[in-house]
């Protein structure tokens, strides 16, 4: 039976966003972006330029959701179609012909491009920012989701507002329109890239700029209000880029770099060109900074300049060509600043999370594209620790440099990255692509005996684990006569969570007193009670130098020691802690729940924490806020209201866990009769929800 012509049409459409088209060589890009935040829109105009490889009878470009006010063909309108997720021009091209598609445009995206801020009462606070890891830019840009594409894209923005613009390339210029008053910025890159990686920033920044030992300006983006946050967060930015530069032996291929904060982005960060955005999480003080900081998602992110944006793998079966260099370059930058012990640790944290995950009957090949990001990430780290020490550290640098020169600015493989290791090291490297690629577990007695030969508080502490098994009743003494011989916080801090319970309580003192963060906190982790002789020192935490330690601290003695919760309280009163303010959201809950604190300021405190589930607040800390009110039983309308909000947020985890706590929530009747009273409050989304929720 012969096929109608317009379901033959129907059905290659919806095969054309997968295709890869490799008879049209599309080379450059001028792009012109035109947000329009109130409306949660974009209108925009893209104009390619593209060579004819070998003779085709159409073209396509990637594009969801988007309405296309004219298309142009050399200048010329030409005829299109529109699937909704594609569009495509019919006409024969011949082999060797250069030709232009200028397309104009209008899209909402539902992805990809995030409005926050514009409809609240927070001044300042407004922020639009992409997100197109993997395939996603075309959501908002007409462009090729295939990796393998690699265009030069020089963009350009029109904003309302005096906004800093921030986006791939060198910003060439930037006007102020008369007749409008709305400002024009422009951008040039000077080498191709995929699309996946092109990305604009806006909002209320500040910036300061430093220069790499090789010239190269870096642009650090920062609130105003967190400028005395800028230092530490950007905390050893020009050393980890001079440590790439050298280590990986490839100049930066790009112009400059620049790394800006976002509210809400939906990872810790994401190596856009030349561009990274990152998680504003990670905008820390001094204090924080020993808690938690940027320092692996900064060396992490840079790394994938190289290793993703310089050479991008051909398809997922190659993503630890991405995720495996860059962890395992971050992890050395973190050992040129924190050093070995530091380095080799962290080697074991995650090997032994990966012989977990293979334990549990869930280990998976580094060739497998659907593998999760702890293979990905932490075995494909662990691949190249165990290839750089078969092949020596001279040819692993020379294969490095080699793969990298040879495909810069292309695609390429696994079995050509080892080609390249090969041909540095002229060694046969099946057996590593079999145990470390193939094979779903991880070689854990090979990782062990590596660790235990590198590091000598790891050989200590695996000597002692195993005494620990044979003679279990000597390991506390042993542990005792040693403890000052050892210089390594982190095997300290290891001991201590695995032996401490076994500990006697003045030992115990002593280390609360005398040892570093990480070993106090680990005391204060495994006692299940504090006894009265430990009191004095636990108290002494609550103005410890860590947000974490204060926390834990604050939460132990509260609860041990009821007749001195005002003291405690009062100590910590004002303490925000982390960016997900963990000291301060407990504060609140511990005073509302103590009977006799602070009476008269208990609808103030009640009024602070349900506050703080307000959209404008990061999704941290209105989960963290939520979680309390939860176990308070203390939802009032707004904040019900604000969660019912979150149940559709962009970021999956968040929306995901304040679905779980509505649906707790909706086990009683009454309550079912409290959120239908908030119907009209509701936007049509919202409602959407509730009645699917509800079984309406």
């Amino acid at each position: 039976m012969k096929s109608s012509p317009f379901i033959v049409f129907f059905l290659w459409m919806l095969l054309v966003p997968a295709q890869h088209q490799d008879k049209v060589d599309f080379i450059h890009a001028k792009v012109f972006v035109e947000p329009l935040p109130q409306e949660k829109k974009v209108n925009g105009k893209v104009t390619y330029s593209f060579e004819v490889l070998k003779d085709v009878d159409s073209i396509f470009m990637d594009a969801h959701g988007m309405d296309f006010s004219s298309v142009l063909l050399d200048g010329i309108v030409t005829t299109f179609h529109n699937s909704g997720k594609a569009i495509i021009v019919d006409r024969k091209f011949k082999k060797g012909e250069m030709h232009t598609l200028t397309l104009d445009y209008a899209a909402q995206p539902k992805q990809t491009v995030y409005f926050l801020g514009w409809d609240d009462d927070t001044p300042a606070n407004d922020e639009i920012w992409t997100q197109g890891q993997g395939k996603y830019t075309s959501h908002w840009l007409p462009s090729l989701d295939d990796m393998n594409e690699k265009v030069e894209f020089d963009l350009s923005f029109l904003v309302e507002h005096d906004y800093p613009v921030i986006s791939n390339g060198k910003l060439i210029n930037k006007d102020t329109l008369q007749e409008t008053g709305n400002y024009f910025w422009q951008f040039d890159m000077e080498r191709p890239m995929s699309s996946y990686l092109v990305a604009f920033a806006i909002g209320n920044f500040d910036k300061k700029t430093v220069h790499s030992t090789s010239g190269i300006p870096i642009e650090l983006y920062y609130e105003p209000k967190d400028s005395s946050k800028a230092e530490p967060t950007y905390r050893y930015t020009r050393q980890i880029f001079d440590f790439l530069e050298k280590e990986i032996g490839v100049a930066y291929p790009w112009q400059n770099y620049k790394q800006v904060p976002v509210q809400d982005f939906l990872y810790a960060g994401m190596e856009n060109t030349g561009a990274t955005i990152f998680s504003n999480t990670f905008v820390v003080d001094s204090v924080a900074f020993l808690d938690k900081n940027y320092v692996n998602v900064n060396a992490h992110e840079l790394a994938h300049q190289w290793f993703g944006n310089l050479v991008t793998e051909q398809s997922g079966k190659h993503h630890w060509l991405h995720e495996g260099f860059a962890t395992f370059y971050a992890y050395l930058a973190e050992k040129d600043i924190f050093g070995d012990d530091y380095y080799y640790w962290h080697l074991l944290e995650t090997a032994e999370a990966l012989s977990n995950f293979s334990d549990d009957g869930n280990g998976e090949a580094l060739t497998d594209s659907s593998a999760g990001s702890l293979t990905f990430y932490e075995k494909g780290a662990w691949a190249l620790c165990a290839l750089k020490e078969r092949v020596g550290n001279d040819n692993f640098r020379t294969g490095i440099k080699n793969y990298l020169t040879t495909y810069a600015f292309q695609n390429a493989t696994i079995p050509e990255f080892i080609w390249e290791m090969e041909k540095a090291s002229g060694v046969n490297l099946s057996d590593f692509e079999e145990t470390w690629l193939q094979e779903p577990d991880l070689p854990f007695d090979a990782v062990k005996s590596f660790l235990k030969k590198k590091n000598v508080s790891i050989e200590t502490y695996f000597r002692i684990k195993e005494k620990a098994k044979q003679q279990p009743l000597s390991v506390n003494i042993e542990v005792q006569q040693e403890w000052d011989d050892w210089d390594s916080d982190l095997l300290k801090q290891r001991i201590i969570m695995d032996f401490g319970h076994g500990l006697p309580t003045e030992f115990l003192q002593k280390v609360l007193e005398q040892e570093s963060m990480l070993v106090r906190q680990a005391v204060i982790r495994i006692l299940e009670n504090i006894p009265p002789e430990l009191q004095m020192q636990v108290e002494a935490l609550l103005d410890d130098q860590s947000y974490v330690t204060m926390e834990l601290a604050l939460y132990r003695l509260w609860t041990d020691f009821p007749l001195k919760r005002e003291l405690y309280l009062n100590a910590t009163d004002g303490i925000c802690g982390l960016p997900s303010k963990n000291v301060r959201l407990l504060w609140l809950t511990l005073a509302l729940i103590t009977p006799d604190y602070n009476v008269a300021s208990k609808p103030d405190f009640f009024a602070e924490l349900s506050n703080y589930t307000s959209p404008q607040y990061h999704f941290e800390v209105r989960l963290l806020a939520f979680q309390y009110l939860k176990n308070l039983g203390a939802f009032n309308d707004t904040t019900l209201k604000n969660l019912i909000e979150a149940c559709g947020h962009h970021v999956w985890h968040f929306k995901k866990s304040c679905r779980k706590i509505l649906q707790e929530f909706l086990k009683t009747d009454a309550n079912v009769d409290r959120v239908e009273g908030l119907y009209p409050l509701l936007g049509v989304e919202e409602k959407k929800y509730l009645d699917k929720t509800l079984g309406r």
